[in-house]
């Protein structure tokens, strides 16, 4: 392959990436990375070599044995450099993996062009104010700021509301038996904005022998052709503009507040006896993202971590993925928690929240109707969502989603989402944000 070839394979390099992205969040080893840097391994993509057309047997100096079509500048190999051609024992290193490297922004932003999101976060507390575009208007302001389009467009819609056919009017003075009193009244009826003074000043520099040309107004009308005022501008141009003091605006730059993004995110899992291994693969390979997405897009993003069986508890991060237990479930006990923690500690007022809650939809008898559903509409959040990880399918009494989803089908800030494989892990993440951004 030659520099052609490779410079084709690198306009690819993009759409590899993020399908390197999508194959990582389903496959990949997500402990490699941490909260402020995300690894995400990517295909070798070697590099363009300058090669020499075969025809071409001269060139730059290569070097004794060189062959053409050999990369410039690349040593040749020699005897003994592991040609392929003599035994040699297999190579007992593994090979390394090639990462590229990204903080939690970037993988934001990668994601939502993954997905076709452009989800942009509500600002909740004013950290600083600043001049924006000089799009606000007022009364006074320095010589230099005045709204100069602004006030032409007024003046010109003055003139436009003032002008009239002046000699259209004058020859209403020639019928005959008019004078001015008449011919304002005519006005008036005609909707022409012309004062009683103009009228008497133009009937008097009228010369007497144009006086009574028309026998009636009808006879005027017929052979005068009225000329509007556009059809007068376009042909003649507008010698002056009037410009008034009161239609002075001077602009001013609009005072944009700028908001630090807070966020805190509760992330709730079920830890009872039938969440085995797959089950929990598949939570941590829908939250793990979901974390690394909402601290790329907030400035200030804070987790909260609960697992829960009949009961609940607040745990760290990196318990909450490993823990294990042999309870029951009941997940209204987890809600519980998560409303006096949020009502203590992340005022809705100050805060953007996220609940996301996970597990196999197991629940206690009527515990989702009578206390889960009423806590998900008591605690205020940019957007609940649950994920029900089932690799085998649904469970007879796995039934949780589904009443959730029931519930909440017209709300605009509940997700519902199914895992049964990792091949579903991307959709799931893109049906909950999307949620929001609708």
């Amino acid at each position: 392959m030659g520099l052609k070839d490779d410079l084709e394979r690198y306009r690819d390099v993009g759409e590899e990436r993020r399908q390197d992205l999508a194959e990582f969040i389903q496959y990949g080893d997500l402990g490699q990375s941490r909260g402020d840097s995300v690894r995400i391994p990517i295909k070798i993509v070697d590099l363009p070599e300058f090669e020499y057309d075969q025809r071409d047997q001269g060139g730059v100096g290569q070097g004794e044995g060189a062959e053409p079509g050999d990369p410039v500048g690349q040593p040749q190999p020699q005897p003994g450099d592991g040609d392929g051609d003599e035994d040699g024992e297999p190579g007992e290193e593994g090979g390394e993996h090639e990462y590229y490297e990204m903080d939690p922004e970037e993988f934001a932003e990668e994601l939502d062009e993954q997905l076709g999101l452009d989800l942009e976060p509500k600002g909740k507390k004013v950290i600083e104010e600043k001049e924006g575009d000089f799009t606000d208007i007022t009364r006074t302001g320095p010589s230099s700021t005045l709204d100069f389009e602004r006030l032409f467009k007024k003046g010109l819609k003055r003139k436009l509301a003032m002008d009239f056919d002046e000699d259209y009017v004058r020859e209403a003075l020639k019928v005959d038996g008019w004078g001015p009193a008449t011919v304002y009244e005519w006005t008036r009826e005609q909707n022409m904005p012309v004062s009683k003074a103009w009228i008497d000043d133009a009937y008097e520099e009228l010369p007497d022998d144009e006086k009574g040309v028309w026998d009636s107004i009808e006879e005027m009308e017929d052979n005068v052709e009225k000329v509007e005022t556009s059809q007068r501008i376009r042909r003649e141009g507008v010698d002056q503009i009037p410009f008034r003091r009161e239609d002075e605006r001077y602009r001013y730059p609009e005072i944009v507040e700028e908001r630090e993004k807070n966020v805190v995110v509760v992330n709730i899992r079920d830890v009872s006896g039938s969440m085995r291994q797959k089950k929990r693969e598949l939570v941590e390979r829908t939250f793990t993202p979901l974390d690394w997405y909402l601290t790329g897009k907030y400035d200030n993003a804070e987790f909260v971590y609960i697992a829960h069986d009949a009961d609940a508890w607040e745990v760290e991060r990196d318990e909450f993925f490993g823990i294990r237990s042999g309870g029951g479930t009941r997940i209204s006990s987890a809600y519980e928690l998560a409303a006096e923690i949020l009502e203590e500690e992340y005022p809705w007022s100050e805060w953007n929240r996220y609940v996301f809650a996970a597990g196999d939809s197991e629940n206690s008898s009527n515990d989702t109707e009578e206390k889960v559903i009423p806590l998900m509409e008591q605690i205020p959040a940019n957007l609940h969502a649950y994920v029900e990880t089932q690799p085998s399918g649904n469970a007879i009494n796995a039934t949780h989603a589904e009443e959730v989803e029931r519930s909440f089908r017209d709300a605009d800030n509940v997700a519902v989402a199914y895992v049964s494989s990792p091949e579903d892990v991307v959709d799931a993440i893109y049906d909950i944000l999307s949620t929001e951004d609708q």
